[in-house]
């Protein structure tokens, strides 16, 4: 639903002018979500760290960041202020008028491993509006356990063969198909940035693959609003 990268990017940059704090902020903001919130929950997974908001698993990889790059003493306000940028991630363009014709005619809710706080603000600043925000934070597990889908699926009262899951990322799909879920592949080329590289070529078993979600919600019948 958003570009997170070049959200995070900007906003690293602009941190760095105020702060004088030279670096190259593409691999910052790499390493951030890699390490931060992808390694992060799997630490959690793994039992090495307690199960913690992706709020608290973002600022604890800002402060090593920041401490490599001997800025460890930055004011506590101003890094706890960047922390929040995974709060305002800019949507990609289709996302905001797509989930808003798919409301039309299905429930919509979100399924992230963010915590509550995080994609309310989210929704908010972009303007996606969605029925329920679901959340790791709710569930108890971070996806793709299991726990995470079922429970959620549980919380709206759905069999999982009700609940179509939508993402870029085809091992949160599979994950989610495994527990009985349909599944819709809407690939974000660019997320990734140019120091990742993504086989974007869809899983054959998906049951839906989308240019994006305004394509997402012609293939599922939701047609276009007429013009007034």
């Amino acid at each position: 639903m958003v570009d997170w990268r070049s959200s995070v990017i900007a906003e690293v940059e602009a941190f760095g002018r105020r702060h004088a704090i030279d670096a190259d902020w593409g691999r910052f903001a790499d390493r951030w979500r890699r390490e931060g919130y992808m390694g992060g929950m799997q630490l959690v997974r793994e039992g090495e760290l307690p199960f913690q908001t992706t709020d608290s698993l973002h600022r604890r990889m800002l402060d090593l960041l920041l401490a490599e790059l001997g800025a460890g003493d930055t004011p506590d306000a101003d890094v706890a202020e960047l922390n929040l940028v995974w709060h305002r991630l800019q949507p990609w363009p289709d996302s905001a008028e797509g989930l808003r014709r798919l409301k039309g005619r299905f429930i919509v809710a979100t399924l992230s491993n963010g915590n509550v706080a995080l994609l309310v603000n989210m929704a908010k600043f972009g303007e996606l509006a969605w029925d329920c925000i679901l959340s790791a934070e709710v569930t108890g597990a971070f996806k793709p356990d299991p726990q995470c889908y079922a429970r959620a699926a549980e919380l709206l009262g759905l069999e999982p063969q009700q609940v179509m899951m939508v993402a870029a990322h085809q091992k949160d799909l599979l994950a989610a198909q495994a527990l009985g879920f349909r599944t819709g592949f809407v690939p974000r080329p660019d997320e990734a940035g140019p120091n990742v590289h993504v086989d974007l070529t869809p899983d054959p078993s998906f049951d839906l693959i989308a240019t994006d979600f305004l394509d997402l919600a012609a293939q599922l019948g939701c047609a276009a609003p007429h013009a007034s």
